[in-house]
């Protein structure tokens, strides 16, 4: 019989059931000591005791979590203040406790990154959550031993339509005709963004995002006040202008999709650039163009690589500007999945800061990690400027747009998988450039039509 059926028994039954409820009530406290000698549950002033105990414990818990809020209350202030320093991090936790908590910025796999103050990065470290800073890149300039010799003031008019390294990659083909090519095709330019309505661009513009500033993203914003990203926009698809006195690039019919990554000091996050190569590929994007480096890789890119290399899309990445010496060749274009490209003058001569690769080490025509690909014309390119006018620039960022824009115009669109059957056309068409042979210094060669 249980001790409520007892107490009930005990008020109202006969002299046996009150001593067969007696008898289990004592057998209740029994019980009850056994499993509590400290008394607690018998002794009313312990339980009291035990309950403040653990009121204040569960109080300072709340203090450590309100101030811990508070505190992340005023990070978007100190993130702000904060872009282009080191202060953002790569989380290893996928709770959304931690995402709220950090104020999310850009979301993958296994984790997530946001701007970390220094009392935040001892919170997570109290707790367990694994934090490493963010890698950044770099837009690949010209070198400082080239912009004393060849850069340019920006002119009101090309001095040329049609530059010389257009006229390289089209050989033969152009004669007294203007470049086209590269119709429906789209080429996703991760870079410091670009001018959209300057004369020769603006109507090839199909995509304008901002991934670099305070809010992670934000739709039809891409001021370029680098400079940078206009430049290697015109060499790709440059349309002449609404006159048709403007810069020509290689595929001025090609849709480009621009993704500001970079900050206008051209620094990079590589969680950024990782987030846009994905939205660009999930946006249709056929190519995409990296002109920026770093010496060191990070799994963020690589990841992001190997997605879009999976849906079938082609990145071509410049190779840097350390050259002359071997193994120099910038990350990402290192990666076997991008196509890496290196730079030759206006006499198709290799410029000695040109990053090398080390294919002398690894088979023959067979693409290797650090290995340099292709190369492309990427000295006094003259292009589209950030203020409406033109300039004159030298990198193998020039270099890489070139090959770009090439390989929107012969974009293998029929082929059971177009990004390889394009890069393959590329290895085919490219012409040898001394030394003979794939070599450290100009890989493949120059594709040319």
């Amino acid at each position: 019989m249980r001790v409520a059926e007892g107490k009930v028994a005990y008020l109202f039954g006969s002299n046996e059931e009150i001593e067969v409820t007696r008898q289990a009530e004592r057998t209740a406290r029994r019980i009850q000591w056994s499993s509590d000698p400290c008394g607690l549950l018998a002794c009313p002033h312990y339980a009291i005791l035990a309950s403040i105990t653990m009121n204040i414990k569960k109080a300072l818990v709340c203090l450590v979590f309100t101030l811990f809020f508070v505190a992340t209350s005023g990070v978007q202030a100190a993130s702000q203040s904060n872009q282009g320093t080191d202060s953002r991090y790569f989380v290893k936790s996928t709770s959304q406790f931690w995402k709220k908590s950090f104020q999310v910025r850009n979301v993958f796999d296994s984790g997530f990154t946001a701007n970390l103050t220094d009392w935040q990065l001892k919170v997570a470290k109290v707790f367990g959550v694994e934090v490493t800073p963010v890698k950044r890149l770099n837009i690949l300039a010209t070198t400082v031993a080239v912009k004393k010799t060849t850069t340019k003031p920006v002119i009101k008019t090309p001095t040329s339509q049609i530059g010389w390294g257009v006229k390289a990659i089209y050989g033969d083909t152009l004669n007294d005709a203007v470049p086209s090519g590269g119709d429906g095709i789209k080429v996703a330019i991760l870079d410091t963004g670009v001018l959209v309505n300057h004369p020769d661009l603006k109507d090839q513009i199909i995509a304008c995002n901002d991934l670099s500033g305070f809010d992670s993203f934000v739709e039809e914003s891409c001021e370029d006040k680098n400079g940078h990203g206009t430049l290697v926009a015109g060499v790709v698809a440059g349309n002449g202008g609404p006159m048709g006195k403007g810069i020509y690039g290689v595929a001025p019919q090609s849709g480009l999709m621009i993704y500001k990554v970079c900050n206008n000091d051209g620094t990079c996050f590589t969680d950024d650039v990782a987030e846009a190569i994905r939205q660009s590929v999930d946006t249709g994007a056929n190519i995409i163009l990296l002109s920026l480096g770093s010496d060191s890789e990070s799994s963020l890119i690589n990841d992001a690589i190997s997605y879009a290399t999976e849906k079938g899309v082609m990145i071509i990445g410049a190779a840097g500007n350390d050259g002359p010496y071997k193994n120099s060749i910038d990350y990402p274009a290192s990666n076997v999945d991008v196509v890496s490209v290196g730079v030759v003058d206006e006499i198709l001569v290799v410029p000695d800061w040109s990053a090398r690769g080390n294919n002398e080490a690894s088979t023959s025509y067979e693409r290797n990690f650090g290995d340099l690909e292709l190369v492309g014309p990427g000295v006094n390119i003259e292009s589209t400027a950030n203020n409406g006018y033109y300039t004159t620039s030298s990198g193998a960022s020039m270099a890489a747009a070139h090959i770009t824009g090439l390989a929107a115009k012969e974009w293998e669109t029929y082929a059971k998988k177009p990004a390889q059957a394009t890069r393959e056309l590329l290895h085919k068409f490219s012409l040898d450039i001394l030394p003979s042979g794939d070599d450290s210094d100009s890989g493949w060669g120059m594709p040319q039509l």
